[in-house]
């Protein structure tokens, strides 16, 4: 059953009458990282884990429930969807394929991939990979015409069903692009999908083969797959339950057939996992220096700022102010009944990493929370 933000308040008050509270000046760093996860889950998730690391060591806190049917906690190795948050994984092959010579930026998808963008006003070779990359294509985004990812009766209906990526970008070209490319910018989680298939096209091996080889695998995460068709979470792993808006009941997503996600989102991980991730990728294990320079380099993204104030987004990577002064390195991922969000410095020495499960509030509280987490972590 979800915890509701009543009960959660109670039961921590219950705890308190048994448990000795740490005053303001004995109050240790992962007290008050435990205390930004309560305060998280206070906004209706079902649970939460978070992982701070920085020069000192890493870490970990956790509240709520792994699983509401058995009841079992959540863990700190406990694995999850990232959704979005693969999209820097797969922007950093796409970079490295660049900076060894293998394709350019600048390449028009319709070098890579002829004719698969056109119709209704899309064309192809007006929009670069660095555009796909940036989300400044103007390409209509096709998960805001997917039913699997729209209601309860939807998901349950397509929750298995197979999809390739040419069936997802033909989703987007049956809308007019949203602006002319490189004239603004808006999420759209179908240039991640062509983005996919130009790895394919490039290498010779999917998207998923070449992060494997030249992310996962190097840096032993462990904990960390990128699924083609596989439903099942492989593991100890978190559940994830959304209700889809109020459409209906709310229900375990936990198994969901990937590929309705692909390049754009298919990843799953752990905290410690993406941590090694992040610290390799900004640390500059990753890409070469032109490479990671061209990755950090934002344009202004007024979409997000309700969320993320001052927030610009480069290829496959955000940059955030922080409230100490300087900015942060993210990219968030969600998924119906799942949240990633994660904040890294410039050069990789701090890491914080957040996973939730469940809707969270229809406000932007839980929103909210989560970003003070980050914030908090990384100023502290």
């Amino acid at each position: 059953m979800k915890l509701t933000a009543t009960a959660l308040v109670a039961a921590i008050a219950a705890s308190l009458l048994t448990v000795p509270t740490a005053s303001a000046a004995t109050r240790t760093p992962q007290d008050s990282l435990r205390d930004r996860v309560n305060a998280v889950m206070e906004t209706g998730t079902v649970g939460a884990l978070a992982r701070s690391t920085g020069p000192r060591g890493h870490r970990s806190a956790t509240a709520g429930d792994l699983d509401t049917a058995t009841g079992e906690a959540v863990r700190p190795g406990d694995r999850f969807r990232i959704a979005s948050a693969s999209k820097t994984f797969v922007a950093t092959v796409v970079l490295q394929l660049a900076g060894e010579g293998r394709l350019s930026l600048d390449d028009t998808v319709e070098d890579w991939l002829p004719g698969v963008v056109a119709g209704n006003g899309n064309d192809g070779g007006r929009i670069t990979v660095r555009q796909l990359l940036q989300h400044t294509s103007g390409l209509f985004n096709y998960t805001a015409d997917l039913p699997v990812l729209a209601t309860v009766d939807g998901f349950e209906a397509g929750r298995y069903t197979t999809w390739t990526d040419e069936q997802l970008v033909a989703i987007a070209m049956r809308h007019k692009p949203d602006f002319e490319p490189g004239t603004k910018w808006s999420y759209s989680n179908t240039g991640y999908i062509l983005a996919g298939m130009i790895i394919k096209k490039a290498t010779g091996h999917s998207w998923q083969q070449e992060v494997t080889r030249r992310i996962i695998e190097p840096l032993h995460l462990r904990s960390t797959s990128a699924p083609t068709t596989e439903t099942r979470i492989r593991g100890r792993h978190l559940h994830g339950y959304s209700d889809f808006g109020d459409s209906g009941a709310t229900i375990d997503v936990t198994e969901f057939n990937p590929t309705a996600a692909g390049a754009a989102g298919a990843m799953i991980s752990t905290t410690a996992d993406l941590t090694r991730f992040y610290q390799a990728l900004l640390g500059g294990h990753l890409l070469r220096p032109a490479e990671l320079k061209a990755m950090k380099t934002t344009v202004p993204t007024p979409d997000l700022d309700v969320v993320w104030p001052g927030a610009g987004y480069g290829l496959g990577l955000m940059r955030i102010p922080l409230s100490c002064g300087g900015a942060y390195y993210s990219h968030p991922g969600d998924f119906p009944g799942y949240t990633t969000r994660d904040g890294v410095s410039a050069d990789g020495r701090r890491v914080v990493v957040l996973a939730t499960t469940g809707d969270g509030a229809a406000d932007l509280s839980t929103e909210h929370a989560q970003n003070k987490l980050i914030d908090g972590e990384l100023c502290a």
